[in-house]
C-alpha cells in the first residue's frame, strides 16, 4: 500500500481528496492535514509515501512546505491557481491538479505515482500498459517513428505527442514555453528554449517577436504592429522580426 498525507485548508477540499483516496485500493490515507504546520508535526514522527497538498494556505504555503523538507516524498499538488505550474515543475511534483478536479484527474496522478513507487513495493507489472517505460530511471522515448508532423513535449512529468500542424502560436516564459494548440483550450507548459524549438518547427512557423513564434497558417489579420490570431490573441511584432514578416506578407500580398 501507498501511504498518503492530504493538506488543505477547504475542508471540503480536503474531504474530496480523502474521498478519492479511498477509492483507490493501492491508496492507504495515512493523515489528513488543514495546515502545512499541522502536517510537519505529523511528520515528526511518522512518515508517508506521497503528500496531495494545496498550495495556497495560510501562514506556510504548500510550494514553501514542500521545499523546506529534507527528504520529501513524492508530491502531488492542488490548487485553484495555474500559475503556480511551473513552481510544480522546479520542486519535481509527480503531478499538478487544477481545482475543480475529477475521480479521472486524480486517477491519472494516482497512475504517476504507482509508477514512480513500482520499484520500492516490487511489482514487476510496473507501468499501466501504454505508459511509456517500466524502470525507475524512465529512458526517452524511441521517436523514430514519428511523423513529420508530430513532436514530443515534456509536461507535468508526462511525454505527449503534439501535432504540428495543431500549434497556434508558442510563447516564451523564461525558460519555459507555452505551446497552445487549436485542439485544446489550455496551453501545453514545456521546459524548452524557443531557439531549440525553431530548430524543429517546419518553414509555416516563424518567429514575429522574441517571445512568440506563431503558425503562420493561423493569422486571422495583421493590425500595424501586431498579428491577430482570434478574437481574444493579439501578438506584437517585434522590431528586428518587422522585416522578415513583411516580406512574407509581400509573397501573400493580392492588391496594389
Amino acid at each position: 500500500m501507498i501511504r498518503c498525507m492530504a493538506i488543505d485548508d477547504e475542508p471540503l477540499a480536503l474531504q474530496q481528496i480523502v474521498a478519492y483516496i479511498g477509492k483507490v485500493p493501492y491508496l492507504e490515507l495515512a493523515a489528513q492535514c488543514q495546515s502545512a504546520l499541522e502536517a510537519h508535526q505529523f511528520l515528526q514522527h511518522d512518515t508517508v509515501d506521497v503528500i496531495f497538498c494545496d498550495i495556497n494556505m495560510p501562514d506556510l504555503n504548500g510550494m514553501d512546505f514542500i521545499k523546506a523538507l529534507v527528504a520529501p516524498p513524492l508530491v502531488v499538488f492542488t490548487t485553484a491557481y495555474a500559475e503556480y505550474a511551473v513552481e510544480g515543475f522546479k520542486v519535481n511534483a509527480v503531478d499538478y491538479l487544477l481545482k475543480p478536479f475529477g475521480l479521472q484527474d486524480f486517477m491519472r496522478a494516482a497512475n504517476r505515482i504507482r509508477e514512480r513507487m513500482s520499484p520500492k513495493l516490487g511489482d514487476d507489472r510496473g507501468l499501466n500498459k501504454g505508459n511509456i517505460s517500466s524502470s525507475s530511471d524512465p529512458q526517452p522515448p524511441n521517436l523514430g517513428g514519428a511523423t513529420d508532423d508530430t513532436i514530443f513535449l515534456k509536461t507535468e512529468y508526462r511525454i505527449v505527442k503534439v501535432s504540428i500542424s495543431d500549434i497556434r502560436y508558442i510563447e516564451a516564459m523564461s525558460e519555459y514555453l507555452k505551446v497552445y494548440l487549436e485542439s485544446e483550450a489550455k496551453p501545453i507548459i514545456t521546459l524548452l528554449s524557443m531557439k531549440k524549438m525553431e530548430e524543429r518547427l517546419p518553414d509555416y512557423f516563424m518567429r514575429i517577436h522574441r517571445s512568440y513564434i506563431i503558425n503562420l497558417t493561423k493569422i486571422q489579420e495583421v493590425n500595424k504592429n501586431r498579428v491577430i490570431m482570434d478574437s481574444d490573441t493579439y501578438l506584437p511584432i517585434g522590431d528586428m522580426y518587422k522585416e522578415t514578416f513583411q516580406k512574407y506578407l509581400d509573397t501573400k500580398f493580392l492588391g496594389k
